[in-house]
């Protein structure tokens, strides 16, 4: 067999009823939207001596609604589960070779749920998002992307950039001639490459990038926008005036100009993350001497510890110098990754801001004023913690919003490099044969788009019961 199925041997019983509950969901959504229009949607009909009849149309049209969706959701996991335990891929299919490379994931994900759940009580904000279902959702799917990129290496079945010249734009399932796992899995794409390695090692590119980028932009937003807030006066017009510059300018085309290969000769983005990359230093060295200031020898330990790790850090990543060789970035991950520091910081600084104005008027920041506490004990240990809900969903968002643009950035080969598996150059790679061949693009979208929507859930879930505090 040269070509593997999408369902394999499980399919022959399965997708047919996956295809009747689909086409029951189809004419529920219709006939509920029909109902709808005529007024016959309430969960009741009235009778004219005012009693009741028996459940509306509509309402058992929402009823099948409810049903051929789960029975669809529950032909499509024993499609996975039954690929799974085949003892091949031809018997398994497409699907559940897919769903057996990522053992690793399903393994970590079951661990981490029932280790949540049992212990959610006493986890503070992240216990009580398993009370929340959509909160749950998107977290099991952030998770699941997040476990991608750690296990590539052992889910991937090729190297993803490796190519072979007969496989240029094959079908998924094709039957690789030179052994090694033996197939490809989503197909080959316009080089030869394996899509689904590509897909799966374009996690790591991704998660690799903006949630670490995202946290240095807190970190300027929120060392900024600490004292802006507290103090006001013209501390906070000029810092506020700087923030106004950057976010007047379009942000798609500043990304454009930041992470062009031509802005290194300028030396624009050694002398960004000169100043962005010294702010997390600036910030942990100030929680500690705040916290602990009646406390020397801890304050002093922390501190230093904080400078000798922060500052070797720095010396690798903003100016390639460190002797070790440990932190290091090249040079077009630098030009990406100040450039996503850079725009998303004053988004957070204006967000800092407003919440510290706010909570700077309340009971207990003016006990800490009578106590005699200090103004940046006070700002990172009475009010940060008490902005912490907000702060939360805003980061989520903002990685949702950093994915995309790093897709788009690669889409148009601003990206890390050329030939980099990230979704975005994966997806400008595909996107030249859509017309013939959609498999090379739609996975990569897909894996965006669900990473995205996680993480938009997440912040859904996350709001809700930050709201409940």
């Amino acid at each position: 067999m040269d070509f593997l199925t999408w369902t394999g041997t499980a399919g022959t019983t399965l997708v047919p009823v996956l295809q009747l509950a689909v086409v029951v969901l189809a004419l529920a959504l219709l006939a509920r939207f029909i109902f709808a229009l005529a007024g016959l949607d309430g969960p009741r009909l009235p009778n004219p001596d005012g009693t009741t009849t028996g459940r509306s149309p509509g309402d058992l049209a929402s009823l099948a609604i409810r049903y051929s969706f789960y029975a669809a959701l529950a032909a499509i996991l024993c499609i996975l589960a039954a690929g799974a335990v085949m003892p091949s891929p031809v018997e398994a299919g497409i699907l559940g070779a897919m769903a057996v490379r990522f053992w690793p994931v399903w393994l970590a994900l079951i661990a981490t749920f029932v280790l949540s759940i049992r212990f959610r009580r006493k986890l503070g904000l992240y216990g009580k998002l398993f009370d929340s279902t959509v909160g749950m959702i998107g977290f099991a799917i952030v998770m699941f992307w997040i476990f991608t990129a750690i296990f590539a290496g052992t889910i991937a079945t090729y190297d993803p950039f490796s190519q072979i010249a007969g496989l240029k734009n094959d079908a998924p399932g094709v039957l690789v001639p030179d052994g090694g796992y033996g197939w490809y899995l989503l197909g080959g794409d316009h080089l030869g490459r394996d899509v689904f390695s590509r897909m799966v090692m374009g996690a790591r590119e991704v998660l690799k990038i903006a949630p670490a980028a995202t946290l240095f932009a807190f970190m300027v937003g929120i060392t900024l926008g600490l004292p802006a807030g507290y103090f006001g006066g013209k501390l906070d017009t000029v810092i506020s005036f700087l923030a106004n510059l950057v976010l007047a300018f379009p942000v798609i085309l500043l990304f454009y100009l930041l992470v062009t290969p031509e802005i290194r000769d300028t030396g624009i983005p050694i002398v960004l993350a000169a100043l962005l990359f010294i702010f997390p230093i600036i910030f942990l060295c100030t929680l500690w001497n705040s916290r602990y200031y009646t406390n020397p020898p801890r304050r002093n330990l922390y501190v230093g510890i904080t400078l000798l790790i922060g500052l070797w850090a720095y010396s690798g990543l903003a100016f390639n110098m460190d002797p070790l060789g440990i932190w290091s970035m090249e040079p077009n991950m630098l030009n990406v990754f100040v450039s996503v520091v850079f725009v998303n910081s004053p988004g957070v600084f204006r967000i800092v801001r407003g919440l510290v104005m706010d909570i700077k008027a309340r009971d207990y920041v003016a006990a800490g004023q009578t106590r005699g506490e200090g103004a940046w004990y006070i700002m990172l240990w009475e009010i940060l913690p008490n902005a912490r809900g907000p702060l939360i969903v805003d980061f989520c968002l903002r990685i949702g919003y950093t994915t995309i643009l790093l897709g788009t950035l690669g889409f148009f080969g601003l990206g890390v490099s050329p030939d980099s598996p990230d979704w975005g150059s994966t997806i400008d790679d595909g996107r030249k044969l859509l017309n013939l061949y959609p498999h090379p693009a739609l996975a990569p979208a897909l894996a965006l788009m669900s990473l995205v929507l996680g993480l938009n859930l997440l912040a859904d879930g996350l709001r809700e019961e930050s709201l409940k505090d």
